[in-house]
């Protein structure tokens, strides 16, 4: 057994760059992935997962504690899978940090030799006993299963009904009936699909050429205000979008004498892309395709509301459609041909659908159990959060029911029912994909020529026009697809038996000292609002699994004790942060309970905000943690829409903690605050050999600075007073600024160090040589905008669910790709504020002149923005003809800036400094503040202006005076070279202005 004193590997070291390349790229990993075995959000790659239990179990070889029993074994079963560890302690550490990262690789996961190796080490550390391995946060089960996969117990709990059957479906059921199961399944699930197709055989029809129909696209629509012409709301005309293969839709008018035009769809093939016409509605705004005249988004609102969202069609007693949702096209594909295919509605599907909608009607108010209907009538409930994550009931959605048009309910209703009779609780996972891919707010994908899945991110939206797939065909969104995913997840999920039960994290239900190791992915404050949008699932799995309600018959999943910052009309944003913040102490102090004295725990943590930072790392703190170690593990892609020109985290970082002895000693406040620049310089300059950059190393730096205060139940100064982990940072006394805010300055210095030189690290101080305020924003800015750069072997998959190319919806259900966004880079205001502040850059001094603040979020203005700020409304050719004279004159060459526009509106510069010689504006002139000089970043920029424009003559005379005024120039034009993105702009001027530079 490892003694209490002996080091784990994920206190001293970990292979840092090789588990992230594996956890990126399982991003891409579908087919027999255990992700695919139920959606749930936010779930941790298991490459990750598996290297830090590995790391947290085996002790470390260096350490004089550690057993020699242990090394002797490790040396033993490492041949095995690969080369014999060396003499020397130091080299079995690094044998053993190459078998983890090795064994995080996808390919090696199920591999028996590895697998052996593995439960070897492990058993080689820890005896026969295996260890238990606690998830009070488990979710989709990353982490328990991984830990089963080891050879070690697993308790996992969730509050949330959906993922305690995700997890006992994965660590119960799967594990007790082993490999035989799915064959078992494959037997049942194909009598299931049999029956199903008998009892909907009238509702999907086949074509008369025997063409199978495997999706129907469908528009809500409402009435045109002008005309009186019935509008569908379609997003995009494009049915197939592929180069090889386009299709679309195309809509036209026709006239009638006495009657409201009618609107005409059309499938074709176009020749080019701009023969597809735009859709008809964008933003919740609608233009008719018969008058053109657009309709607001509050009268598209009111009409959809009027119909529950319209999702369903309208007909009369005989079975005409007379409004409602319309059908657009039907996809369908024949055995004997390749390919999807296209054609418009016809009676016969409309006919389909009346007669789904009449027997939907017969069972409306039947009762399957003791007050439990058929249909799902539970209320659909507002996410109570400033942002709108569901915003479905706008538009008249006020129960699950209208969620999903009739035929899709009727059929949901039919697979329920005959998955319920089979009494399996890994069939009925099956329900849940039919339901993501079956409901109204699914879409088309026609990039991909197949249908999307409701959830292409955690969120509810509006969508316009839907897909709805046929569950009885054997294609994207059937129930056969559905088998095939989780037939294909059990082999992978065959490690072994675990324990889940469904708890509350801050209630946990195990005994005082029971676990070795704590490991656990806590939610973020309101980043994913799991009990909200679970409920699309649960009030289909209540109605097919016994033993899933949880009270009353409309009760959903428990929201009243989930640990999730809700801002709903009786919280406000303190309050609810405070009890988030509150809840999860008491978590973490749980886990601080449960935990064995010689334990180890591990908390993953990916927020992208300091007060997420403060509020977990306060967390662990009270709790009685320390922080022994601090890995940040790429998890995300680079190319995914929010990495793009904005700090999005692609690390989640895992610290690594201990509890805390009850004996630990006070800190002193001079000895913590001279060992951190060493801790954090070192820990920078790890992770950069390591790839870690921007962001994630920011982020990551924490973890290690951390290690110095936490060790301590206390930290004081001099005069006794405790200095606390957050406080003011715009504080001058440390037991009132708080130990974090040193933690930004101390890591913003080193950055500036690194990229600027010493004197702008000190620059508060006015040292001198430094360069100006706006320089030193812009280089932490650019800083820590880098991406983390991790070879991602091509991994540029999903979580193995479908999604429309990763594209996020807005409020109105649009893409986030389509809206017109501004240029520059973002930051989130309080990072910014966090780096600027300690290091004497003031914000507000450079808002509307290098950076722009709005919501919360910092963009730092492109050069193309800069023009009009640095020449005024001047011709850049007059200005390189001027800068030209100036500088063969001996001149100064510099233009005055704008004055404060907010002061003077109507004053433009002109020339050198001069103004208008009106009268009034002398007397503006005269009231207004001196306009600012120029600085070192400004000349800069317009040296770029200059080069971008063409005027080669004036740019070198500008390099020439600026070569001869001093280094700064130079010497800022090379770090921001380094700096900006390869493929921007402002990169490939920087460089060509460089080699305009004269050689001296």
């Amino acid at each position: 057994m490892i003694p209490k004193e002996c080091k784990r590997l994920a206190e001293v070291d970990f292979p840092i760059a090789v588990v992230s390349r594996h956890s990126a790229r399982e991003k891409s990993i579908r087919h027999g992935h255990p992700s695919t075995l139920h959606l749930w959000w936010a779930r941790r790659p298991l490459a990750a997962c598996r290297a830090m239990l590995m790391a947290l179990l085996l002790p470390d070889p260096c350490d004089p504690n550690c057993p020699e029993e242990f090394k002797t074994r490790a040396r033993n079963i490492l041949p095995r899978v690969q080369g014999k560890p060396g003499a020397m302690d130091m080299d079995l550490r690094n044998e053993l940090l190459r078998f983890i990262g090795d064994f995080s690789n996808w390919d090696n996961s199920a591999n028996a030799t590895y697998l052996e190796a593995a439960r070897g080490l492990v058993r080689a550390a820890h005896g026969d006993e295996p260890p238990l391995v606690v998830d009070p946060f488990a979710g989709g089960g990353s982490i328990p299963l991984e830990a089963l996969r080891l050879g070690c117990d697993a308790f996992a709990s969730d509050l949330n009904p959906v993922a305690c059957l995700i997890l006992k479906t994965m660590l119960e059921d799967i594990p007790r009936h082993g490999p035989g199961l799915a064959d078992e399944l494959r037997k049942v699930g194909g009598e299931i699909k049999a029956a199903a197709e008998k009892e909907l055989a009238e509702l999907y029809p086949p074509d008369p050429d025997g063409s199978t129909p495997i999706a129907y696209l469908w528009a809500r629509t409402i009435t045109c205000d002008n005309c009186g012409a019935e509008i569908p709301l379609v997003r995009s005309m494009w049915l197939s979008s592929k180069s090889k293969h386009k299709w679309a839709l195309r809509l036209s008018a026709e006239s009638k004498k006495g009657r409201a035009p009618e609107i005409l769809v059309e499938v074709f093939a176009p020749n080019k892309d701009a023969d597809v016409s735009p859709g008809t509605c964008n933003r919740a705004r609608a233009t008719c395709p018969a008058c053109h005249i657009t309709a607001s988004p509050e009268r598209v609102r009111a009409q959809l509301s009027a119909q529950h969202g319209g999702a369903d069609v309208e007909f009369d007693v005989r079975g005409q459609r007379v409004g409602g949702a319309r059908l657009l096209a039907v996809v369908t594909q024949h055995e004997s041909k390749q390919g999807r295919r296209y054609r418009t509605a016809s009676d016969r599907d409309y006919r389909a659908v009346w007669h789904a909608k009449q027997r939907l009607q017969s069972i409306a108010d039947e009762k399957q159990r003791v007050g439990l209907s058929s249909i799902p009538d539970e209320p659909l409930r507002r996410v109570p959060v400033t942002f709108g994550v569901i915003n479905l009931w706008v538009y008249g959605m006020s129960s699950w029911a209208h969620v999903f048009a009739a035929r899709q309910k009727l059929a949901l209703i039919t697979f329920a029912k005959i998955l319920r009779q089979e009494r399996n609780r890994a069939l009925c996972l099956t329900l849940s994909k039919l339901a993501d891919f079956n409901s109204a707010v699914a879409r088309w994908a026609p990039g991909r020529e197949t249908s999307a899945a409701t959830f292409g991110r955690p969120a509810l939206g509006m969508v316009w026009d839907y897909c709805e797939t046929n569950p009885t065909s054997s294609s994207t969104g059937s129930f056969a697809g559905a088998l095939d995913y989780l037939v294909a997840c059990i082999e992978q999920c065959s490690a072994g038996s675990g324990q889940v039960q469904q708890a509350d994290a801050a209630r946990h239900p195990l005994p005082d000292d029971s676990a070795l190791v704590w490991f656990t992915d806590p939610p973020y404050y309101d980043s994913v609002p799991y009990s909200y949008i679970s409920d699309f699932f649960y009030v289909w799995l209540k109605r097919c699994i016994d033993g899933m309600r949880i009270a009353s018959p409309n009760e959903l999943t428990p929201k009243q004790d989930e640990i999730v910052a809700y801002i709903g009309e009786d919280k406000s944003q303190e309050s609810a942060y405070a009890r988030y913040e509150s809840r999860m102490a008491s978590a973490f102090t749980e886990g601080r309970r449960v935990l064995r004295p010689d334990g180890i725990g591990s908390i993953v943590f990916a927020h992208k905000t300091t007060e997420g930072w403060e509020a977990l790392l306060s967390g662990m703190v009270r709790g009685g943690w320390t922080l022994t170690g601090s890995w940040p593990i790429v998890t995300e892609r680079s190319v995914r829409p929010r990495a793009q020109d904005s700090a999005a985290l692609s690390a989640s970082v895992h610290l690594v903690c201990r509890p805390r002895a009850e004996d630990s000693p006070i800190g002193d406040w001079g000895d913590v605050l001279r060992e951190l620049p060493q801790r954090v310089g070192d820990w920078i300059e790890r992770l950069q050999s390591e790839g870690i950059k921007g962001a994630d190393l920011v982020f990551a730096c924490i973890g290690p600075a951390m290690e110095i205060y936490s060790r301590y139940r206390r930290v004081e100064d001099a005069e006794g007073r405790e200095i606390p982990l957050g406080g003011d940072p715009t504080a001058s006394e440390p037991y009132k600024r708080g130990f974090l805010a040193y933690v930004w300055e101390t890591v913003g210095r080193l950055a500036l160090e690194e990229v600027l030189g010493t004197a702008e690290a000190r620059a508060r101080n006015g040292a001198a040589g430094a360069l100006e305020e706006d320089s030193r924003l812009t280089a932490l800015f650019l800083w820590t905008l880098q991406t983390t750069q991790a070879d991602l072997n091509g991994a540029n998959g999903n979580n193995g669910e479908s999604t429309e190319e990763d594209a996020e919806e807005d409020e109105e259900g649009e893409a986030t790709k389509s809206k017109k966004k501004k240029s520059g880079y973002t930051l989130i205001y309080d990072v910014a504020r966090r780096f600027a502040q300690p290091l004497g850059i003031h914000l507000e001094k450079w808002e509307g002149r290098i950076i722009e603040t709005d919501k919360g979020i910092v963009r730092l203005l492109p050069i193309t923005e800069r023009a009009e700020k640095l020449f005024g409304e001047r011709d850049l050719a007059m200005i390189s003809r001027r800068i030209e004279e100036d500088v063969k004159a001996n001149r100064n060459y510099e233009f005055a800036f704008m004055e404060d526009t907010a002061a003077v509106p109507e004053i433009k510069p002109r020339g050198r400094g001069r103004r208008a010689s009106s009268s009034a504006g002398t007397t503006a002139a005269a009231a207004a503040p001196a306009p600012q000089p120029a600085t070192t970043l400004d000349r800069l920029h317009m040296a770029m202006l200059l080069q971008r424009s063409g005027q080669t003559n004036g740019l070198r005379a500008l390099l020439k005076d600026e070569m001869q005024r001093g280094p700064d120039f130079l010497r800022l034009a090379n770090a921001l070279s380094r700096l900006y993105p390869k493929d921007s702009d402002e990169k490939r001027l920087l460089d060509a202005m460089l080699l305009a530079i004269p050689k001296s």
